[in-house]
């Protein structure tokens, strides 16, 4: 195998070398004393022209993992976090129980505060050297990645980086942990020679089980109104294309519920909304697909006693998920693409099924035009509200931005009420719900695709989760111009909801200033526009809100510069 020698002087200068030979583009940092051997090779990376991945600065450590995150799903291809030792993993957690849950890839690495007190390079010479030391580090993090280790010396270096990738990128794909001690990234080393190409190779894409299969196309085959309900394939374009076809091909209706992203166009014939529970009375053969919540039983109800229920995932099970129930009479383990090109194949050839697909044609489209029925008669009683509500929100974001939007949101959005012409056009944060995702996500997609049109939909709440100050910071620093609306409700009502549901006729119920969800006095978010070069507008009459969109799309399109509407929405 082909191998390549370069001159090195410190063991970071490797590290830094191989991260980018390995693919990766930038290394999204937030700093401390541990960082020095790394701020220096990038200093002496700088002088000697080397290729290193570009470093981010990130002022917090939550938006810097969301970035890689967001990147990801523009790309397909993981990133690098660095972080400030424990506490800044700590702050970090948050991101990496997204990513977890999203099985995105990532390269999480911290410093660890100096191993030694004294006597070598990096050693101990600050107070906080002592205090931050931990018996275990990797311990805060262990349940929610797929791998961790600690570089323990220079002769490692590649096989842990090679290791921590093909771990990460193998399926199902997750996040792994690595720390990085001062004196190793210290080290003197004079040359690293490594392979071009690494020796690990990554896990393949997982594909069906003809017996599976066989199963699968007798149970769906035959069923006179078979349901998909998936949560997307998470920017997966082949994946996305794949149940685009089988839907067509068997005219099977597909239910994006709390899509991590949408896999068909508003417009498409067997688009069935969001509500799973809206197809129990007639679905007689469901196929979740990449969904660990396929549905809420205690909201949606269940499916019919005798519906036959397929799960198709890489890991159908989810086995990082301590109980899940969820009726299975099939489960398929593979990429979505490999088993329903076969599963396609399979039922095509299936003695009546163009009887099958030409009698349930006429109930799906039946069914659609209920949905979106449903959907323009909301838009249309509730377009005057004062405060707005959030779907006529939605509406008038849907028509503003144009058809290379690319939409991140963080719980208000409502997904149905967009006219989006393609797959992946809409991602939604993570099923683990880590707040403060959404800014970074739609930062790193932003690098990922410059071309797109990135629109970043929030509450207010989620937007202080945010961290707001350090996004906007990235925003301009980087120069990615985005489009940023919180739907201003003055409310936690995810807590407020909760509340409700368990305790419907309660006390929090009948009181007019519940405790803990109310977000009083509102606040003036659009201001915050001042501090970063960009424009900032509070939109409270739903007449007043399509032209202040178009002024706001305009700043972002043209003057590339950031900009946020502070609308003030009712709670739905």
């Amino acid at each position: 195998m082909p191998s390549n020698t370069i001159k090195t002087e410190i063991v970071a200068d490797a590290y830094l070398a191989l991260l980018a030979e390995r693919g990766i583009d930038y290394l999204f940092a937030n700093g401390g004393t541990d960082f020095a051997p790394v701020v220096e090779a990038y200093a002496r990376a700088e002088v000697k022209g080397l290729k290193v991945p570009k470093p981010i600065t990130v002022p917090h450590e939550n938006t810097a993992v969301a970035m890689a995150h967001g990147y990801y799903m523009a790309t397909g291809r993981p990133q690098a976090v660095m972080l400030h030792v424990n506490v800044g993993t700590a702050n970090g957690v948050c991101g990496i129980l997204n990513a977890m849950s999203d099985h995105v890839p990532i390269f999480f690495s911290a410093g660890r505060t100096p191993l030694t007190e004294s006597g070598m390079a990096g050693s101990r010479n600050g107070l906080i050297h002592w205090a931050q030391e931990m018996y275990d580090q990797a311990g805060m993090v262990r349940e929610t990645v797929k791998w961790d280790y600690e570089l323990r010396n220079s002769v490692q270096l590649e096989a842990v980086i090679d290791r921590g990738l093909q771990v990460a990128m193998s399926e199902p794909r997750g996040p792994i942990y690595l720390s990085l001690p001062r004196e190793v990234l210290s080290e003197p080393m004079s040359s690293f020679t490594y392979e071009k190409n690494t020796a690990l190779g990554l896990g393949g894409t997982p594909g069906p089980d003809p017996k599976a299969i066989t199963q699968a196309a007798e149970i769906l085959g035959k069923a006179k109104l078979p349901v998909i309900i998936t949560r997307g394939t998470g920017g997966d374009e082949e994946g996305a294309a794949a149940i685009r076809r089988f839907a067509e091909s068997f005219c099977v209706p597909v239910v994006e519920w709390r899509p991590k992203s949408n896999v068909l166009p508003s417009a498409h014939p067997q688009w069935a909304g969001g509500n799973p529970g809206a197809y129990f009375d007639g679905a007689d053969a469901i196929l979740v697909i990449e969904n660990d919540t396929p549905w809420i039983p205690a909201v949606q109800g269940e499916p019919a006693a005798d519906c036959k229920v397929v799960h198709l995932a890489v890991d159908p099970s989810f086995e990082n998920i301590p109980i899940r129930s969820f009726r299975c009479d099939l489960a398929i383990q593979s990429a979505a693409a490999a088993a329903l090109d076969s599963l396609g194949e399979a039922m095509s050839s299936m003695r009546g099924i163009k009887s099958h697909i030409k009698r349930r044609r006429k109930e799906v489209e039946e069914r659609r035009k209920k949905i979106k029925g449903a959907m323009a008669g909301l838009r249309e009683k509730v377009k005057s509200d004062s405060p707005m509500h959030p779907a006529y929100v939605s509406h008038c974001i849907g028509q503003a931005v144009g058809d290379d939007a690319v939409f991140i949101n963080e719980y208000p959005l409502m997904a149905p009420q967009l006219d989006l012409k393609e797959a992946n056009r809409m991602f939604m944060n993570p099923p683990a719900s880590g707040l403060g995702w959404c800014m970074g996500a739609a930062l790193g997609l932003k690098m990922g695709q410059p071309d797109k049109f990135v629109v970043a939909t929030m509450g207010d709440g989620s937007y202080m989760f945010n961290n707001p100050i350090p996004g906007h910071y990235v925003s301009r620093a980087q120069e990615l111009p985005l489009l940023y609306v919180i739907f201003n409700n003055s409310m936690w009502n995810a807590v407020r909801g909760s509340t409700l549901a368990v305790f419907p006729d309660g006390y929090a119920a009948k009181s007019n200033n519940p405790p803990i969800s109310p977000l009083d006095p509102s606040t003036e978010y659009h201001k915050i526009m001042d501090a970063f070069d960009g424009y900032g507008e509070k939109v409270e009459d739903a007449a007043a809100l399509p032209e202040a969109l178009e002024r706001a799309v305009k700043v972002v399109r043209d003057e590339k510069r950031q900009a946020l509407l502070n609308v003030q929405c009712r709670v739905p």
